[in-house]
């Protein structure tokens, strides 16, 4: 009796550890999966103009191969328990796909060979990654090797959000930067920073310890000039003779 007690407590640590990485993990998909369908609204713009207008598709191609990199780092043959990274870039991997295929059906003239042309280059890119770190280095060093792949992948990711950063303080408007995706992004970022820190994963806390904090200032920034946009409306027009 004694001794089913001890297992008992000895093992509720682990459990309770366990379902706290996993709830992490679950969490940071969700959030992704968000940000995974923010762009439908452009493409159905696109699909009833039937054009890309001034629209670029080189985010989601950088995006496509990013998941990508990221995706086969969440398999067991690269990286053992972080099934979870995985799941997230496969799914995101497959509407990068679908965005890059009707950017391609609707874009106009050379451009439509020049993304053919990047779409074929992501998946040389991808296949050359996977040839190399499954031929050339035993597990522990494919995991380096692809671990440092996928966090220069994504921090390089992370001018978007310095982009957007630059463009909120100079315009002084969140007009580009909704609250939402700035949301959805901390709390992804915040959810995958938990879940690589659980698991002691240097490849996943590292670049999403720095999302976090990019979240963290768009979130700031977007409360800061939101409320300027507020007073300022409140204030009495001036008459004009």
């Amino acid at each position: 009796m004694i001794s089913s007690e001890f297992a008992a407590a000895a093992s509720f640590p682990a459990s309770f550890y366990g379902t706290c990485t996993y709830a992490a993990g679950i969490a940071g998909n969700v959030f992704a999966f968000v940000l995974f369908v923010s762009p439908m609204p452009t493409f159905r713009r696109i699909l009833r103009n039937k054009s890309t207008e001034q629209f670029s598709g080189l985010p989601y191609i950088y995006s496509l191969l990013n998941c990508l990199i990221c995706m086969w780092y969440g398999l067991p043959f690269v990286s053992y328990g972080v099934v979870l990274v995985a799941t997230v870039n496969s799914i995101g991997a497959v509407f990068q796909f679908v965005y890059v295929i009707l950017f391609i059906l609707h874009v106009d003239g050379s451009k439509k060979l020049r993304m053919s042309a990047l779409l074929l280059g992501v998946f040389g890119v991808f296949a050359l990654i996977a040839y190399a770190s499954l031929e050339l280095f035993d597990h522990p060093t494919r995991q380096a090797f692809v671990g440092y792949l996928s966090v220069a992948s994504l921090i390089s990711m992370f001018a978007s959000p310095l982009l957007v950063i630059n463009l909120v303080i100079k315009t002084k408007s969140v007009e580009f930067m909704p609250f939402y995706l700035s949301l959805a992004t901390f709390l992804m970022s915040i959810s995958f920073f938990v879940y690589g820190m659980l698991l002691h994963d240097f490849f996943i806390y590292i670049p999403n310890g720095i999302g976090t904090v990019l979240g963290i200032v768009q979130l700031l920034l977007y409360a800061y000039y939101s409320r300027k946009s507020v007073a300022a409306s409140g204030l009495p027009l001036l008459a004009s003779y």
